[in-house]
Protein backbone atom coordinates (compact mmCIF):
# COMPACT_ATOMS: atom_id res chain seq x y z
CA UNK A 1 0.00 0.00 0.00
CA UNK A 2 1.20 3.38 -0.97
CA UNK A 3 0.38 6.77 0.64
CA UNK A 4 0.87 10.12 -0.93
CA UNK A 5 2.24 13.38 2.18
CA UNK A 6 2.00 16.72 1.63
CA UNK A 7 1.95 19.02 4.55
CA UNK A 8 2.36 22.99 3.64
CA UNK A 9 4.59 23.18 6.49
CA UNK A 10 6.51 20.71 5.63
CA UNK A 11 6.50 18.60 8.38
CA UNK A 12 6.58 15.28 7.34
CA UNK A 13 8.91 13.44 8.72
CA UNK A 14 6.81 12.63 12.41
CA UNK A 15 4.35 11.62 10.31
CA UNK A 16 6.08 9.32 8.56
CA UNK A 17 7.20 7.49 11.76
CA UNK A 18 3.97 6.80 12.87
CA UNK A 19 2.55 6.15 9.96
CA UNK A 20 5.68 3.04 10.28
CA UNK A 21 3.80 2.25 13.35
CA UNK A 22 0.66 2.26 13.28
CA UNK A 23 -0.15 0.97 9.28
CA UNK A 24 3.16 -0.62 8.65
CA UNK A 25 1.73 -1.97 5.74
CA UNK A 26 2.04 1.37 4.14
CA UNK A 27 4.63 3.05 2.36
CA UNK A 28 4.51 6.81 2.61
CA UNK A 29 5.74 8.96 -0.03
CA UNK A 30 5.97 12.98 0.35
CA UNK A 31 4.73 15.09 -2.27
CA UNK A 32 7.12 17.48 -4.13
CA UNK A 33 6.02 19.91 -6.77
CA UNK A 34 7.55 19.16 -9.92
CA UNK A 35 8.44 15.56 -9.59
CA UNK A 36 5.82 13.00 -10.65
CA UNK A 37 4.82 10.47 -8.29
CA UNK A 38 4.42 6.95 -8.17
CA UNK A 39 0.92 5.77 -8.12
CA UNK A 40 -0.27 5.83 -4.57
CA UNK A 41 -3.70 3.97 -2.93
CA UNK A 42 -4.36 7.27 -0.73
CA UNK A 43 -3.56 10.70 0.28
CA UNK A 44 -2.81 12.57 2.84
CA UNK A 45 -3.10 16.52 2.82
CA UNK A 46 -3.08 19.80 4.60
CA UNK A 47 -3.55 23.09 3.10
CA UNK A 48 -2.37 21.80 -0.46
CA UNK A 49 -1.55 23.49 -3.59
CA UNK A 50 -3.37 23.10 -6.56
CA UNK A 51 -0.30 21.21 -8.41
CA UNK A 52 -1.04 18.59 -6.45
CA UNK A 53 -4.78 17.64 -7.84
CA UNK A 54 -3.36 15.71 -10.86
CA UNK A 55 -1.74 13.03 -8.47
CA UNK A 56 -5.14 12.83 -6.52
CA UNK A 57 -6.86 11.95 -9.81
CA UNK A 58 -5.62 8.26 -8.68
CA UNK A 59 -6.03 7.35 -5.14
CA UNK A 60 -8.69 5.73 -3.65
CA UNK A 61 -9.42 8.31 -0.78
CA UNK A 62 -8.06 11.76 -0.18
CA UNK A 63 -7.71 12.57 3.83
CA UNK A 64 -7.47 15.76 5.35
CA UNK A 65 -5.18 16.34 7.98
CA UNK A 66 -7.89 18.29 9.91
CA UNK A 67 -11.70 19.09 10.60
CA UNK A 68 -12.18 21.91 8.00
CA UNK A 69 -12.00 21.22 4.62
CA UNK A 70 -12.12 24.48 2.47
CA UNK A 71 -8.68 24.47 1.91
CA UNK A 72 -9.29 21.37 -0.52
CA UNK A 73 -13.11 22.04 -1.77
CA UNK A 74 -11.58 25.71 -2.89
CA UNK A 75 -10.46 24.20 -6.00
CA UNK A 76 -13.91 23.43 -7.00
CA UNK A 77 -14.49 20.93 -9.89
CA UNK A 78 -11.05 20.82 -10.17
CA UNK A 79 -10.61 18.31 -7.05
CA UNK A 80 -10.82 15.42 -8.48
CA UNK A 81 -15.13 14.25 -8.08
CA UNK A 82 -14.36 10.78 -7.71
CA UNK A 83 -12.51 10.55 -5.29
CA UNK A 84 -13.82 10.64 -1.07
CA UNK A 85 -12.74 13.49 0.67
CA UNK A 86 -12.58 12.50 4.19
CA UNK A 87 -11.92 14.84 7.61
CA UNK A 88 -10.80 13.95 10.50
CA UNK A 89 -13.83 13.19 13.22
CA UNK A 90 -11.84 14.52 15.94
CA UNK A 91 -8.48 13.48 16.73
CA UNK A 92 -8.29 15.13 20.11
CA UNK A 93 -9.59 18.10 18.75
CA UNK A 94 -12.78 17.74 20.96
CA UNK A 95 -11.36 18.35 24.02
CA UNK A 96 -8.99 21.59 23.18
CA UNK A 97 -12.34 23.28 21.71
CA UNK A 98 -13.66 22.80 24.78
CA UNK A 99 -11.43 24.25 26.59
CA UNK A 100 -10.65 27.29 25.00
CA UNK A 101 -14.21 27.58 24.50
CA UNK A 102 -15.21 27.26 28.33
CA UNK A 103 -12.47 29.30 29.48
CA UNK A 104 -13.73 32.71 26.97
CA UNK A 105 -17.07 32.05 27.94
CA UNK A 106 -16.09 32.15 31.82
CA UNK A 107 -13.61 34.62 31.06
CA UNK A 108 -16.19 36.85 30.00
CA UNK A 109 -19.02 35.73 32.71
CA UNK A 110 -16.59 36.15 35.33
CA UNK A 111 -15.32 39.45 34.13
CA UNK A 112 -12.11 39.21 33.86
CA UNK A 113 -11.22 40.57 31.13
CA UNK A 114 -12.75 43.67 32.63
CA UNK A 115 -10.55 42.55 36.33
CA UNK A 116 -7.00 42.21 33.92
CA UNK A 117 -8.28 45.91 32.56
CA UNK A 118 -8.22 47.20 36.32
CA UNK A 119 -5.43 45.60 37.66
CA UNK A 120 -3.12 47.11 35.12
CA UNK A 121 -4.31 50.71 35.85
CA UNK A 122 -3.80 49.95 39.30
CA UNK A 123 -7.48 49.66 40.36
CA UNK A 124 -9.20 47.45 42.97
CA UNK A 125 -12.98 47.78 42.36
CA UNK A 126 -15.22 44.21 42.77
CA UNK A 127 -17.78 44.34 39.57
CA UNK A 128 -21.68 43.43 40.18
CA UNK A 129 -21.68 39.58 39.13
CA UNK A 130 -23.52 38.67 35.92
CA UNK A 131 -26.53 36.52 36.46
CA UNK A 132 -25.88 33.17 35.13
CA UNK A 133 -29.74 33.35 34.17
CA UNK A 134 -28.73 36.36 31.34
CA UNK A 135 -26.05 35.25 30.50
CA UNK A 136 -26.93 31.97 27.64
CA UNK A 137 -24.28 30.65 25.39
CA UNK A 138 -25.03 30.11 21.80
CA UNK A 139 -22.86 27.57 19.18
CA UNK A 140 -23.46 28.20 15.74
CA UNK A 141 -22.74 24.96 14.19
CA UNK A 142 -23.77 21.74 15.77
CA UNK A 143 -21.61 19.19 14.33
CA UNK A 144 -18.95 16.63 16.15
CA UNK A 145 -16.78 19.65 18.05
CA UNK A 146 -20.09 22.03 18.45
CA UNK A 147 -22.11 19.50 20.45
CA UNK A 148 -18.57 18.59 22.36
CA UNK A 149 -18.78 22.39 23.27
CA UNK A 150 -21.93 22.29 24.70
CA UNK A 151 -21.47 19.15 26.52
CA UNK A 152 -18.58 20.47 28.36
CA UNK A 153 -20.68 23.71 29.25
CA UNK A 154 -23.65 22.04 30.89
CA UNK A 155 -22.32 21.60 34.24
CA UNK A 156 -21.90 25.41 34.85
CA UNK A 157 -25.50 25.85 34.51
CA UNK A 158 -25.58 28.67 31.59
CA UNK A 159 -28.65 28.55 29.29
CA UNK A 160 -27.48 26.59 26.24
CA UNK A 161 -28.66 27.39 22.49
CA UNK A 162 -27.28 25.57 19.55
CA UNK A 163 -28.19 26.10 15.71
CA UNK A 164 -27.42 24.04 13.04
CA UNK A 165 -28.61 24.11 9.11
CA UNK A 166 -30.98 21.22 9.82
CA UNK A 167 -32.49 20.29 12.42
CA UNK A 168 -30.78 18.83 16.05
CA UNK A 169 -31.30 17.76 19.01
CA UNK A 170 -29.62 17.70 21.91
CA UNK A 171 -30.35 17.30 25.87
CA UNK A 172 -30.57 20.43 27.89
CA UNK A 173 -30.26 22.62 24.56
CA UNK A 174 -32.42 24.76 23.06
CA UNK A 175 -31.64 23.89 19.35
CA UNK A 176 -32.78 25.94 16.58
CA UNK A 177 -32.08 25.25 12.29
CA UNK A 178 -32.34 26.70 9.44
CA UNK A 179 -32.80 29.89 7.70
CA UNK A 180 -35.49 30.68 9.80
CA UNK A 181 -34.31 29.87 13.04
CA UNK A 182 -31.35 31.99 12.84
CA UNK A 183 -32.48 35.42 13.99
CA UNK A 184 -34.30 33.76 17.05
CA UNK A 185 -31.21 31.72 17.67
CA UNK A 186 -28.95 35.24 17.53
CA UNK A 187 -31.90 37.09 19.67
CA UNK A 188 -31.51 34.95 22.53
CA UNK A 189 -27.47 34.12 22.30
CA UNK A 190 -25.32 36.71 24.81
CA UNK A 191 -22.78 35.00 24.05
CA UNK A 192 -21.94 33.73 20.32
CA UNK A 193 -19.76 30.64 19.63
CA UNK A 194 -19.16 30.16 16.01
CA UNK A 195 -17.92 26.64 14.86
CA UNK A 196 -19.09 26.49 11.83
CA UNK A 197 -17.66 24.87 8.51
CA UNK A 198 -16.44 27.14 6.34
CA UNK A 199 -18.28 26.95 2.76
CA UNK A 200 -20.12 29.34 0.37
CA UNK A 201 -23.30 29.86 2.70
CA UNK A 202 -21.54 31.03 5.80
CA UNK A 203 -18.71 32.94 4.40
CA UNK A 204 -19.19 36.54 5.77
CA UNK A 205 -22.39 35.05 7.66
CA UNK A 206 -21.63 37.23 10.61
CA UNK A 207 -22.37 40.62 8.94
CA UNK A 208 -23.46 44.01 10.69
CA UNK A 209 -27.35 43.07 10.48
CA UNK A 210 -26.62 39.62 12.03
CA UNK A 211 -23.93 40.54 14.76
CA UNK A 212 -26.54 43.51 15.58
CA UNK A 213 -29.40 40.87 16.07
CA UNK A 214 -27.65 39.91 19.06
CA UNK A 215 -28.62 41.27 22.48
CA UNK A 216 -26.57 44.13 23.58
CA UNK A 217 -23.13 43.67 25.27
CA UNK A 218 -23.41 40.56 24.09
CA UNK A 219 -19.76 38.48 23.43
CA UNK A 220 -18.06 36.49 20.15
CA UNK A 221 -15.84 34.14 20.24
CA UNK A 222 -14.57 32.84 16.79
CA UNK A 223 -13.06 29.25 16.86
CA UNK A 224 -14.39 28.17 13.35
CA UNK A 225 -12.62 30.19 10.13
CA UNK A 226 -11.92 34.26 9.98
CA UNK A 227 -14.08 34.49 6.69
CA UNK A 228 -17.40 33.95 8.86
CA UNK A 229 -17.01 37.22 10.48
CA UNK A 230 -17.02 40.62 8.19
CA UNK A 231 -14.34 42.01 10.66
CA UNK A 232 -15.18 45.78 9.97
CA UNK A 233 -18.60 45.63 11.23
CA UNK A 234 -17.25 43.92 14.34
CA UNK A 235 -15.14 46.03 14.71
CA UNK A 236 -17.72 49.13 14.18
CA UNK A 237 -20.34 46.88 17.04
CA UNK A 238 -17.40 46.65 19.34
CA UNK A 239 -16.62 50.72 18.81
CA UNK A 240 -20.08 51.15 19.15
CA UNK A 241 -20.69 49.09 22.35
CA UNK A 242 -23.29 46.64 21.23
CA UNK A 243 -20.73 43.76 21.55
CA UNK A 244 -18.77 43.83 24.84
CA UNK A 245 -15.75 41.95 23.57
CA UNK A 246 -14.23 39.23 21.15
CA UNK A 247 -12.41 36.59 21.80
CA UNK A 248 -10.68 35.51 18.10
CA UNK A 249 -8.81 32.74 17.29
CA UNK A 250 -9.15 32.66 13.51
CA UNK A 251 -8.74 35.80 10.77
CA UNK A 252 -9.12 36.19 7.00
CA UNK A 253 -5.55 36.51 6.76
CA UNK A 254 -3.15 34.73 9.49
CA UNK A 255 -0.75 35.61 10.64
CA UNK A 256 -2.96 38.55 11.24
CA UNK A 257 -0.69 41.65 9.68
CA UNK A 258 0.72 44.06 12.66
CA UNK A 259 -1.31 47.02 10.99
CA UNK A 260 -5.08 45.43 11.40
CA UNK A 261 -6.87 47.02 13.69
CA UNK A 262 -8.26 44.41 15.88
CA UNK A 263 -4.73 44.51 17.49
CA UNK A 264 -5.19 48.33 18.43
CA UNK A 265 -8.66 47.73 20.16
CA UNK A 266 -8.33 46.24 23.70
CA UNK A 267 -11.96 44.29 24.24
CA UNK A 268 -10.23 41.83 21.44
CA UNK A 269 -8.47 39.21 22.57
CA UNK A 270 -6.53 37.38 19.59
CA UNK A 271 -4.85 34.18 19.31
CA UNK A 272 -2.40 32.73 16.80
CA UNK A 273 -5.31 29.64 15.45
CA UNK A 274 -4.54 27.18 18.39
CA UNK A 275 -7.92 27.10 19.67
CA UNK A 276 -7.82 23.00 18.65
CA UNK A 277 -4.40 22.10 16.95
CA UNK A 278 -4.41 18.93 14.89
CA UNK A 279 -2.73 16.12 17.78
CA UNK A 280 -0.76 13.70 14.96
CA UNK A 281 -0.73 10.50 16.68
CA UNK A 282 -4.35 10.70 17.24
CA UNK A 283 -4.94 11.64 13.43
CA UNK A 284 -2.82 8.89 12.59
CA UNK A 285 -4.14 6.32 14.48
CA UNK A 286 -8.04 7.36 13.23
CA UNK A 287 -6.73 7.55 9.64
CA UNK A 288 -5.47 4.31 9.57
CA UNK A 289 -8.41 2.74 11.20
CA UNK A 290 -10.14 4.04 8.54
CA UNK A 291 -7.86 2.53 5.42
CA UNK A 292 -8.07 -0.47 7.00
CA UNK A 293 -11.75 -0.15 6.93
CA UNK A 294 -11.96 0.81 3.28
CA UNK A 295 -9.42 -2.15 1.97
CA UNK A 296 -11.82 -4.24 3.59
CA UNK A 297 -14.58 -2.74 1.67
CA UNK A 298 -16.25 -1.42 4.69
CA UNK A 299 -18.00 2.27 5.20
CA UNK A 300 -16.13 4.96 7.35
CA UNK A 301 -17.41 8.47 8.95
CA UNK A 302 -15.58 11.27 7.77
CA UNK A 303 -16.95 11.38 4.10
CA UNK A 304 -17.54 15.21 2.89
CA UNK A 305 -20.76 15.99 1.68
CA UNK A 306 -19.02 18.61 -1.08
CA UNK A 307 -22.50 20.15 -1.46
CA UNK A 308 -22.99 20.80 1.87
CA UNK A 309 -19.07 21.76 2.32
CA UNK A 310 -18.76 18.86 5.29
Amino acid sequence: MHILLHRADGDTAPWIADFAELLPEAEVHVWREGQKARPCDYALVWSPPQAILRELSEVKAVFNAGAGVDALLKFGDALPQHVPVVRLDDAGMGVQMAEYVSHAVLRYFRRFDEYATQARAGQWQPLPAHRKEDFSVGVLGMGVLGSRVLEALAPFGFPLRGWSRTQKTLDGVACFSGADGLDAFLRGSRVLVCMLPLTPDTGNLLDRARLSALPPQAYLINVARGAHVAEPDLLTLIKSGHIAGATLDVFRNEPLPVQHPFWQEPRITITPHISALTLRRESVEQIAAKIRRLEAGLPIAGIVNRTQGY
